[in-house]
């Protein structure tokens, strides 16, 4: 079994070109914006030093998530985390 750690199409993720898009302190939070890049069509990953829901009191930045998107999907992850674009307001 290979040991490498794989990431979107199962392609190695030291491979992948990723880039830090947006930086958060809770995993609800990563996971809001995670669920908003993906349904603009951007496929992210979190990377961070402790999986806050095993330790879900870190201190020091330990309990920091790094939202990582392929450097070809950055400019436009960061544009639509800048100003998201809001629904319009049904009458």
């Amino acid at each position: 079994m290979d040991d490498e750690k794989r990431g979107f199409d199962d392609t190695p993720i030291d491979d992948l070109n990723l880039k830090e898009v947006h930086r958060v302190w809770g995993l609800a939070e990563a996971d809001v914006i995670k669920s908003f890049l993906e349904s603009n069509g951007i496929v992210c990953i979190y990377r961070g030093l402790v999986v806050p829901s095993i330790y879900s009191f870190t201190t020091d930045g330990m309990g920091e998530i790094r939202i990582m998107v392929k450097e070809a999907d950055f400019e436009t992850a960061k544009a639509l985390l800048e100003k998201p674009e809001l629904p319009p307001e049904e009458a």
